[in-house]
């Protein structure tokens, strides 16, 4: 049996040498499988590259990189069925193919087998190799999740057989999704938990007010479920946050930030996370078979000082507007979540149903953007100012018309 395990320090840091040096650079790969109901089955994110060693006609030997940067296909994987588990299956360049299983032994689910294959027939990437054909490596690996986590490994895993080297890191993967919803518990391989150390006790100081930042970048977002958009959001956002009496401003950036979610007929959710984010969820229900709002936000974030604050609202009611448009709010507009947490939007535009040909439908607009309520109310204030400057003016003429008269 071949498990994964963390490369020596030494070891590790030739490695991201090679890296800087020009040898294939990471890329990140993501997939989200869903099943007949549009429901999502297994969720995937990760980075990997390989070092493979071959044989010269000279007799010497080669070594290359190869990373997934280009031409990269999910064709083969599946949800899985009755008889079998799930499976992850990636094409890349000319002729590389990388494959994992899994399998369920409730209450754990298990990676059960990685399989790569090259062919050595690429004489670009293999020139002058004695050996032409296809070349696979294959074992089991002896990881088991509970089913309801979802497994991370940010560390470096290092899988070694027959001149493949295979480098992984950054994982993120759950391959049994319950209800269609990507779990928020985390199981951790043993390398991140030996690496996890004990943060020095900080007193905590009075609550500080934090110094303002400037207007979060608007940014675009969007679901996709098969080849069409199910739900668009424009947004700016700033995440306000009092942990432990010290308050917080994040703006975040949607040039860093990724995006996945899920659209059901009734429920629909846009999930945010970047290097400081784990998890922004925003999730919208149908209500009274004819209006959509906003019911639920989830967040975890990493903070500056390295502690992570977490919250959940499931009662919440923002962003109503009737299914078929776009709620639209371009002012500057406050979502509380709790009072620890509120979010402030910029240009807001969000549709989570019934988007078709990938555009917006006609908005209904915010009461902060909706001006018609101004006309009556400067109206009004305008006559009530008349009146007074009418009332004041005969009194003042009253009292001079008294001023020419004196007593006998």
């Amino acid at each position: 049996m071949v498990c994964f395990r963390l490369a020596p320090v030494l070891r590790v840091k030739l490695f991201l040498v090679c890296l800087a040096l020009g040898a294939a650079q990471p890329f990140t790969l993501e997939l989200n499988l869903t099943n007949s109901e549009k429901a999502t089955c297994l969720y995937a994110k990760w980075q990997m590259n390989f070092t493979i060693q071959y044989e010269t006609t000279n007799n010497t030997n080669n070594t290359v990189n190869i990373s997934p940067l280009d031409n990269v296909t999910y064709n083969g994987s599946n949800c899985g069925d009755d008889h079998t588990g799930p499976k992850v299956a990636v094409q890349f360049r000319s002729g590389f193919s990388w494959n994992v299983n899994f399998t369920k032994e409730t209450p754990n689910y298990s990676i059960d087998r990685i399989s790569f294959s090259y062919d050595t027939k690429d004489n670009k990437t293999f020139p002058d190799a004695k050996y032409k054909g296809i070349v696979t490596v294959s074992d089991a690996v002896a990881v088991k999740i509970p089913l309801n986590d979802i497994f991370r490994c940010n560390s470096l895993l290092i899988y070694e057989k027959n001149d493949v080297v295979q480098h992984y890191w950054s994982i993120l993967v759950q391959a049994f999704v319950q209800n269609g919803t990507v779990s928020r518990e985390e199981f951790l391989c043993e390398e991140d938990k030996s690496l996890t150390t004990i943060a020095p006790t900080i007193v905590p100081s009075p609550t500080t007010t934090p110094t303002p930042k400037e207007r979060p970048e608007v940014g675009n977002y969007s679901v996709t479920q098969g080849n069409s958009t199910c739900l668009l959001a424009t947004m700016g956002l700033q995440l306000n946050i009092t942990h432990d009496k010290v308050a917080s401003v994040i703006n975040i950036n949607p040039n860093t930030t990724d995006v996945t979610g899920s659209c059901q007929p009734k429920t629909a959710e846009l999930k945010l996370n970047n290097s400081d984010i784990k998890y922004l969820e925003f999730v919208f229900a149908v209500k009274n078979e004819n209006r959509f709002y906003l019911k639920e936000v989830n967040a975890s974030i990493v903070l500056a000082n390295g502690s992570v604050f977490s919250t959940a609202n499931n009662s919440l009611s923002y962003w109503d507007a009737p299914l078929g448009s776009s709620y639209m709010c371009n002012k500057e507009d406050t979502l509380s979540v709790s009072e620890a947490f509120q979010i402030n939007t910029f240009g807001l535009r969000i549709q989570p149903f019934n988007v078709k040909e990938g555009v917006y439908s006609t908005a209904q607009e915010c009461s902060l953007d909706d001006d018609t309520i101004l006309i009556p109310i400067v109206v009004g204030a305008g006559l009530s100012g008349l009146i007074i400057v009418i009332v004041i003016a005969y009194l003042i003429g009253r009292r001079k018309s008294y001023a020419g008269y004196q007593t006998l």
